[in-house]
């Protein structure tokens, strides 16, 4: 297909991001990557074993590399200086890897974003050169400052993180893609295969989904 995803100057055939948590297996994670087609598939650096960890299964030896884009991220992380530290941390772990995703939490409860704290984390990581995809509200205002920071891609939430409650206001995400030139992917409570369209009506380049997936029967 001519009708790519482009992420940071390089092109993918699918739109669909993955993530890799809440497999009940490494195994279970490969079969899933690969029944899904995705490319490019996300890593909770502090809940995944890529090598810190020798007497463990590696996600690297079941999901190589060499196969899928990585895009390390920042789950779990409640400050900029912690999520900033984690992609540093990925980066020595995947061998000078910049693409990355960064997601700075609110509270443990909703997984709302901290948007200051975000923006923050992205100044930083962008001036030590890491293409950042990143992790946001759905406000307008806060997309374009994160694009003006020079962040590579702009993951807006269509509702809570695991939540499946799909897109709750397609106007604000209409608003978003109107505003930023950069890629658009749909990121967290994106629940069925519907939703997914909905977002690909609306006009988002790519969607990532993980719970939905990995949760499914």
């Amino acid at each position: 297909m001519s009708d790519t995803l482009t992420i940071a100057g390089k092109h993918y055939s699918s739109r669909l991001l993955v993530g890799t948590g809440k497999y009940k297996d490494f195994a279970e994670t490969r079969a899933a990557l690969d029944a899904s087609g995705a490319e490019i598939v996300t890593v909770a650096i502090r809940r995944t074993n890529l090598g810190q960890n020798a007497n463990e299964p590696s996600l690297l030896d079941a999901v190589p590399p060499s196969k899928f884009t990585y895009l390390p991220n920042t789950a779990g992380c409640y400050s900029a200086d912690d999520a900033v530290r984690t992609l540093r941390l990925a980066r020595e772990l995947l061998d000078g890897h910049s693409l990355v995703k960064l997601e700075v939490l609110g509270d443990p409860q909703s997984l709302y974003p901290n948007v200051i704290e975000t923006i923050a984390a992205a100044k930083t990581l962008v001036a030590e050169g890491f293409q950042v995809m990143v992790y946001t509200s759905d406000d307008p205002i806060v997309a374009k400052q994160l694009e003006d920071i020079g962040c590579a891609a702009i993951m807006p939430l269509a509702s809570l993180i695991g939540s499946g409650m799909g897109i709750l206001n397609p106007w604000n995400l209409q608003l978003i893609m109107d505003r930023v030139q950069v890629t658009v992917s749909v990121d967290a409570g994106v629940g069925t295969a519907s939703v997914a369209a909905i977002a690909k009506e609306l006009g988002c380049d790519g969607v990532l989904m993980n719970t939905a997936i990995a949760a499914a029967k």
